[in-house]
């Protein structure tokens, strides 16, 4: 299983937010530095990819490219970036950043057509499709607006369409740091044709052994490491990932 360290991005700054609202950002400059910083120590504490969300175009506040470009040119790992990827021309600006996947939700839900555009310009592995879910139901924009989708609904519609690799975030856990949802998470690891990759809630390195054990492939670390609950280094020591 790979443990990817999230890098969420607000004006510059990596922050995290306690289930998506944007009024619960904590800043982590102080002790992470930088954006490019904060990626170097994830590299050196032995990350094989970055997992960057752009906030600010998530909200429709702008967008924090310049900076995911400074990333991509100082630390040359793969990174999969979301965050307001609503048309195929920002999913093609960031690719031209550097980066390696893009992270899509709502137009992957709006525009299907528009993951096969992607494949045929950068490759069968460069798309994600996420699966945020409250309560049931797919959330997109912002995490604001339901769809009338479930995760099943959607694990068998983009299968079908030839999708492989889903990110699965439990919007009432992120940020918690109470565990993840494992009862969604170990019901979608079942889909043959589905690579799975874990977020939200995940505060312990337990958290991760059992997402081990339900056989997803991925984990998506943010606010655990930023707190200081474990390091990156002693995580994947102990997952072997």
């Amino acid at each position: 299983m790979q443990l990817i360290p999230a890098i969420d991005l607000m004006n510059g700054k990596i922050v995290r937010l306690t289930r998506g609202e944007a009024k619960t950002a904590k800043i982590y400059e102080s002790k992470f530095g930088s954006p490019v910083e904060a990626a170097k120590r994830w590299r050196d504490e032995g990350a094989g990819k970055l997992h960057i969300i752009d906030l600010d175009a998530a909200f429709a506040l702008g967008d924090n490219h310049s900076v995911i470009a400074e990333v991509a040119k100082n630390v040359k790992l793969p990174i999969q970036v979301g965050g307001g990827i609503r048309s195929y021309e920002t999913a093609e600006k960031l690719f031209e950043l550097g980066i390696t996947q893009v992270i899509l939700g709502a137009l992957a839900f709006s525009d299907p057509s528009a993951i096969g555009k992607i494949w045929k310009k950068f490759g069968a592995e460069s798309v994600i499709v996420a699966l945020d879910n409250k309560d049931g139901l797919i959330m997109v924009e912002g995490w604001k607006t339901a769809t009338a989708m479930t995760v099943d609904d959607a694990l068998e519609k983009y299968t079908g369409l030839g999708v492989q690799r889903f990110l699965i975030t439990s919007i009432v856990q992120d940020g918690m740091l109470t565990g993840p949802d494992l009862q969604t998470l170990s019901q979608a690891a079942l889909y043959p044709n589905a690579k799975i990759v874990a977020a939200g809630g995940i505060g312990t390195i337990g958290d991760l052994v059992a997402l081990k054990e339900i056989g997803v492939e991925g984990a998506v670390i943010g606010k655990a490491l930023y707190e200081g609950r474990f390091t990156l280094k002693e995580a994947i020591q102990k997952i072997g990932a």
